[in-house]
């Protein structure tokens, strides 16, 4: 089939790269790089152990993707220095529209942390990093929170602007709220 011999192409060109940025592991720190756009958001998703661990796995799993619509290949767990391509589908359409490729930069499994960040690989239409992370205050609650820094790395994105932020800002949103519901679920 002509998309996963694509798939299999882009994921091979991905392996053979380095990120396209210089503060790689970034994100782990509590201030992210200047000469970027950067954000942090925030959600509560519940509380305890057991909603900590659903929501911890959930996430190392790439679940925030998944629940945002994205596909992520290959389909294995978050891991420090594994390639992942995460695509972008259209409605209605056969073919990836937009294949993104990235690393995983560093993953935490703490008592108190679970996550991990990817950076972006050449064929990114941004330049940076972005980390999901799962977290659990003193009290018990439980929070999902996803932290970037990015700019623009493709003509299309620059082309973008206030555009490609929306996007951006929407995609953060969706994993947000992806993570939430899947704890609420149980998943």
């Amino acid at each position: 089939m002509v998309v996963k011999r694509s798939l299999r192409g882009a994921y091979r060109r991905a392996l053979a790269t380095e990120p396209s940025y210089a503060e790689v592991g970034a994100t782990a720190g509590p201030a992210l790089p200047g000469g970027y756009r950067t954000f942090r958001r925030r959600i509560s998703v519940g509380y305890g152990q057991d909603t900590f661990e659903r929501a911890g796995a959930h996430v190392l799993a790439w679940g925030a993707q998944r629940g945002a619509g994205f596909g992520v290949r290959p389909a294995a767990p978050a891991v420090p220095g594994a390639t992942a391509l995460v695509v972008l589908r259209l409605p209605g359409l056969p073919l990836p529209r937009l294949v993104i490729p990235c690393r995983v930069v560093w993953t935490v499994r703490a008592a108190e942390r679970i996550g991990f960040a990817y950076g972006t690989l050449p064929g990114h239409p941004e330049c940076g990093e972005e980390s999901f992370v799962v977290g659990r205050e003193p009290d018990g609650l439980v929070w999902f929170e996803v932290a970037a820094f990015s700019r623009p790395a493709r003509w299309y994105s620059r082309l973008g602007g206030p555009l490609t932020r929306l996007l951006q800002d929407l995609a953060t949103r969706r994993y947000l709220v992806s993570v939430a519901a899947a704890v609420r679920r149980g998943t």
